[in-house]
């Protein structure tokens, strides 16, 4: 990787707006002062494309910025974090900028959902990438794929179907592409604290929360008698989380081994003492999956 690259991959996320980021990041915005955000590296003012932690007297500029102050990362971590979240929309974010014109604010609030349309004739493609290259196996891919949990686009990529309620109504995707290009993103509209992608054991007591819906499908694969839900990105109070607590499951937060999993964690036991935190011994569960299948 020599300096041009880093500089082409690093002008595609820098423009990515804030709010999007924090979004990501589990950040929530100040009811009473929009400009106002709450993180696990404290409260943030964020105007534009600046913002300001007063706590700790620092502040930054732009996507990058905001991600090595959030996540205490160097330069290029930064920009792989945000490469692995936007992924291919960072540019469409990026040219789209804030919301600020009148025209904008006239848009509704919230998206319907659009959820990729289904290509039977993708399907292999995704199963030999989630088998092969993810290491997951048939049987627990193949029930996922029979009954459209997981399915193919017309582009090839991994859809997870993310679901709310007794009846499993869609509320959302997460994508994965499973081509060269590695990226990551959301169905249009998707609701994260409307419901998530789960896999487990039905009637299990116990629940761990995984970053994505590959990791929430390989802890399962490692640990069979748990439920484990994708938080779909790392988040440390979802809305739907308390509602977990409240029916007595034995929660464990099963975030990445690295500096935001381990803030989120921090935080949302701060916030829920009950949960319990599980940390992977590599990385994330699909390494600890792809480890031990070496």
């Amino acid at each position: 990787m020599n300096f041009d690259d880093m500089r082409h991959r690093a002008d595609a996320v820098r423009g990515i707006p804030l709010r999007h980021v924090l979004t990501c990041w589990g950040a929530s915005r100040d009811r009473r002062d929009k400009r106002q955000w709450r993180t696990t590296a404290g409260p943030l003012s964020v105007t534009g494309s600046k913002f300001m932690n007063w706590h700790r007297e620092v502040g930054g500029g732009a996507a990058i910025d905001l991600v090595m102050h959030l996540g205490q990362m160097n330069y290029r971590e930064a920009v792989v974090w945000l490469e692995k979240h936007f992924g291919s929309h960072a540019a469409v974010l990026s040219a789209s900028g804030p919301t600020t014109s009148a025209s904008s604010r006239e848009q509704p609030k919230s998206r319907l959902l659009q959820l990729p349309v289904a290509d039977h004739h993708k399907q292999e493609q995704v199963r030999s990438y989630l088998m092969n290259q993810r290491c997951l196996e048939a049987s627990i891919l193949e029930p996922l794929l029979a009954t459209g949990k997981v399915y193919a686009d017309p582009r090839g990529n991994a859809v997870f179907l993310m679901v709310a309620g007794k009846a499993n109504r869609p509320i959302g995707a997460e994508l994965r592409g499973t081509g060269r290009q590695v990226w990551r993103s959301m169905a249009t509209g998707s609701r994260k604290d409307s419901g998530y992608f789960w896999v487990g054991a039905k009637g299990s007591s116990t629940i761990v929360l995984c970053e994505s819906a590959i990791d929430a499908i390989s802890c399962f694969q490692l640990n069979r008698v748990c439920i484990c839900i994708s938080t779909a990105g790392v988040r440390a109070n979802p809305r739907w989380l308390p509602r977990l607590i409240a029916r007595g499951f034995q929660i464990h937060c099963g975030f990445d081994a690295d500096p935001p999993g381990d803030r989120s964690a921090i935080a949302m036991i701060a916030r829920h003492p009950s949960i319990e935190r599980l940390r992977p011994p590599a990385h994330d569960w699909n390494d600890v999956l792809s480890d031990r299948g070496r």
